[in-house]
């Protein structure tokens, strides 16, 4: 009650601030976009425009004594621009109507959110451009998933780059998709890095609140990515490596201004040579396996993914394209027995191919749509064979998906401040997993084969009075064909500027998820991709569904910025197997609910040379399942009560130097005590808490030119994780196997040692 009263008053307090100030600048054939930069820092307020508008174009103004209006009038005289002032923060740049209504929906309130290139919009969701984005803590390149968890309420707790959790939900329930395709992929290395190339993306949009209703499918948060889609006038190139893998690029213009191709291609080059970098990955990849437990075995471990894009710009009201992506993992482990003439083979192939086909069209200054066709394809396929002189067997394991469908949006605008949208969506999602034994003859030791057709008819309307309040409100009603059943989801959003420098946010919204990932260890098993997905079957799997609210605020003004959130989540339905918990009374899916509640803060202050941020998010995840912990609540897997991470980022010509520290208490465990040799639970589940865990990182980057004349330019950078070499325990699970009779065994899973990452990159 105290805080709704105190956010009352904010929403009814003066703007105080609207009183224009007045200060001198002088700008002599400086770029345009730099002069932006300097106007929103001197006079506290955001720009928001088309990159394409503002480039290549300079200002020349006399020093004098200029309040805002009078200054945006100066810069329409000397551009072809209109600069129209919104509200006290917010001023848009346009050419034409329909490019002041896109820019307006998509108002940033923080420019540089961690730095350059991480956007904080005005709907709570994040914007990532990796051509602009600046060095963070631990990284050199602009990897898409490590950059995201840089970002408050989100958590990897296992250090992987795709097994993260976002406001205490699980990995499976973060939807990721590149050029409208579905993205099942775990990741290179299984999971230590993105399974996409950062040098190929031009936006990503992080959203984990507030989601708009044309996203469906995953419960806690969406990464939609969008490669580069402008026509370049030239041809551009660019290669590079680091001590994982080499990668190239190629933008050519086939049409002038209208027609272009991207290709790209990235692979690992370990066959070659091994640096100590991808030792120090693989060793904690492989760690608690037979990989690591034998040595003495041949391990070959690849990597590719490829990207291929045409666009096309037939004229100014028409952009079409054509994606292709493609990402392979593979790995081969070969184990001789000289004595028994016996041999041990593991083969394990991970593939995600993916098609789409986009068109948008401007029929008209107020209305627009949005087309896209997509197809994703995933595999996994892992076969473990032993050969003998006597008798030849194998284990093996399979998962595929066949994703498909289409997705149709219009947008229509008939007043200034209201905006309408309406679309459909059609997906049809084809989901198999089968466990297949060999010895003589072949058993199928489980086996399933499912499909789910979806129908989504969508709508959400905004409107829009920067100087009252932003409201976004709408719906997705979901059609499951063969489950028979109609799920209704309602979002809304409501935002609302106290004055230039404070923004309040309030979210409410409901989710549901049909695919889910399930744990399926079994004896043979390599134990390195364990989760496969699991269509729901409206039983054993019911749909999942969430419920998340969320309220907040963020303070800009100059060189600080504070964001604070707090939030809470109820999702209901979600299962798991009893043996996942080591329950011996049944091996069997148990159905319950998580309830979530938390806060994350960010603090950051720029200074003339360097920025600093701290970051603190406190969690409480607790699960509920009737057959489990005799119905009593207990701590979540993704529980992780405290988290705090701080950096510090300086800039000195063309170098850049950040150091970054992060802490975090411990994951909690099932505590195990041995009588007789065996483990004994008695302790209820989870009842345990690892020790805290911290980690710090540094990394740098030079930017160089080595010929002006021909564009060549060049980056260098070194990156250090964990940079004092701390061991410390992430993880404690137990395996039972693939029967109740087997022994349990103990799998401690410890942090990635003192990682030294080196990185070298052309462009042209």
């Amino acid at each position: 009650m105290r805080l709704a009263l105190f956010l009352w008053l904010m929403l009814l307090y003066s703007k105080a601030f609207s009183q224009e100030e007045a200060f001198y600048v002088k700008y002599k054939n400086k770029p345009l976009t730099e002069t932006l930069k300097d106007i929103e820092k001197t006079y506290s307020i955001i720009f928001t425009y088309d990159d394409a508008n503002i480039m290549n174009q300079s200002i020349s103004i006399n020093k004098r004594k200029r309040d805002l209006n009078q200054l945006l009038k100066e810069l329409e005289d000397h551009t072809n621009l209109i600069f129209e002032k919104i509200s006290e923060r917010y001023v848009i740049i346009y050419k034409d109507t329909f490019s002041k209504h896109i820019n307006k929906l998509n108002l940033v309130t923080v420019r540089s959110f961690l730095n350059k290139g991480i956007q904080k919009k005005n709907d709570g969701s994040y914007q990532i451009i990796p051509q602009e984005l600046e060095i963070l803590p631990g990284l050199t390149e602009p990897d898409v998933l490590e950059s995201i968890q840089q970002l408050p309420g989100v958590l990897s707790p296992n250090e992987t780059a795709t097994g993260f959790f976002v406001r205490g939900g699980f990995s499976d329930q973060n939807r990721l998709i590149w050029d409208g395709i579905n993205i099942y992929h775990k990741g290179h290395l299984f999971g230590m890095i993105s399974p996409l190339n950062p040098n190929t993306s031009s936006s990503i949009e992080f959203i984990n609140k507030g989601t708009n209703p044309r996203y469906g499918e995953r419960l806690s948060s969406v990464i939609d990515i969008t490669s580069r889609n402008k026509i370049p006038e030239k041809i551009k190139s660019e290669a590079g490596f680091n001590g994982l893998n080499a990668d190239a690029l190629i933008e050519v213009p086939i049409i002038s201004n209208k027609l272009s191709l991207l290709a790209s291609g990235r692979t690992s080059y370990s066959k070659l040579f091994e640096t100590f970098t991808y030792e120090q990955l693989t060793t904690k990849v492989f760690e608690s396996t037979k990989i690591n437990q034998n040595p003495e075995g041949l391990n070959n471990s690849t990597f590719t993914d490829a990207n291929l894009k045409l666009n096309y710009k037939p004229n100014e009201n028409n952009s079409l394209f054509v994606s292709f992506i493609l990402i392979d993992n593979d790995l081969d482990f070969l184990l001789e027995e000289t004595d028994s003439e016996r041999t041990f083979n593991d083969l394990l192939q991970i593939r995600n191919a993916g098609y789409s086909f986009g068109w948008n069209r401007k029929w008209s200054d107020q209305f627009s749509h949005n087309f896209k066709a997509f197809f994703s394809d995933y595999s996994l396929s892992y076969n473990f064979i032993t050969t003998s002189p006597t008798l030849d067997k194998s284990f093996e394991k399979r998962n595929s998906i066949y994703d498909s469908g289409f997705f149709l949006e219009f947008d229509y605008k008939p007043f200034k401040n209201l905006d309408i949208s309406v679309g459909y969506e059609y997906n049809l999602k084809d989901v198999a997993y089968a466990f297949l034994s060999s010895e003589g003859s072949d058993f199928i030791l489980d086996f399933e084969d499912r499909t789910v057709q979806t129908n989504s008819v969508f709508s959400n309307l905004v409107f829009s009075q920067p100087n009252l309040i932003d409201v976004s409100i709408g719906a997705r009603l979901n059609y499951y064909n063969e489950l028979n059943e109609y799920r209704v989801e309602p979002r809304l959003q409501i935002s609302r500027d106290v004055n230039k420098y404070l923004t309040l946010i309030a979210t409410s919204e409901i989710k549901n998820q049909i695919i889910n990932e399930i744990d399926e260890t079994v004896f043979s098993d390599l134990s390195l991709e364990n989760n496969v997905w699991r269509l729901s079957d409206g039983e054993d799997v019911p749909i999942k569904t969430s419920f998340q609210t969320s309220l907040g605020f963020i303070y800009n003004k100059k060189d600080y910025t504070i964001d604070v959130d707090s939030y809470y989540r109820k999702l209901n339905d979600i299962s798991a197997l009893s043996l996942g918990f080591l329950n011996p009374q049944s091996s069997g899916f148990n159905i319950g609910d998580q309830t979530v509640f938390g806060l994350d803060v960010f603090l950051k202050k720029n200074f003339k040379n360097f920025k600093t941020w701290v970051s603190y998010s406190f969690n409480n995840s607790e699960n509920r399942f009737e057959n489990l912990n005799d119905g009593n609540s207990f701590k979540s897997k993704t529980f992780i009560r405290h988290f705090f991470s701080t950096s510090l980022v300086y800039d000195w010509k063309a170098f850049q130097f950040s150091l970054g520290w992060r802490w975090q208490s411990g994951r909690p465990f099932t505590q195990a005590n041995e009588v007789n040799g065996e483990l004994i639970f008695d302790q209820g589940i989870n009842t345990g808490e690892l020790p805290n865990f911290h980690r710090l990182d540094f990394s740098t980057t030079y930017n160089f030119t080595l010929s002006e004349k021909k564009g060549l330019r060049g980056k260098l950078g070194l990156s250090v994780r964990n940079v004092y070499n701390r061991r410390s325990l992430i993880s404690k699970e137990y395996r039972g196997n693939n029967t109740l009779n087997d022994d349990v065994e103990v799998i401690d899973r410890f942090s990635l040692g003192i990682t030294p990452n080196l990185m070298f990159r052309l462009y042209w």
